[in-house]
């Protein structure tokens, strides 16, 4: 699948967003998408809606723990299914524009 992609991978456009090009973005980073994974990327999706702005690490935390209980509400969790910097990375793979306090 070709996407439009900026330097750093992003989407250049968020409606270029679509589940198979989540599993082309997951790919290029080396993740096989699981349910677990797109129950996160659904919630950074719904929030990213809501708020036009993707959530800090701890507001993610909080939503996840809200949403899907303490055994997924955790940053361990997270750092399991989206390694290094786990909001970027669910951002990228969720088709949002490159989180604002990312480097």
């Amino acid at each position: 699948m070709e996407l439009n992609l900026d330097k750093e991978g992003f989407l250049r456009e968020m409606a270029d967003w679509s589940e198979e090009a989540a599993q082309s973005l997951a790919m290029n980073e080396g993740i096989d998408l699981t349910a677990d994974h797109w129950e996160i990327i659904s919630l950074v999706r719904d929030y990213y809606r809501q708020y036009q702005v993707s959530p800090p690490t701890r507001v993610l935390v909080k939503v996840v723990r809200d949403r899907l209980g303490d055994t997924k509400g955790n940053s361990i969790h997270l750092m399991q299914l989206f390694s290094g910097k786990p909001v970027k990375l669910v951002s990228k793979i969720a088709g949002l524009p490159k989180p604002s306090n990312c480097e």
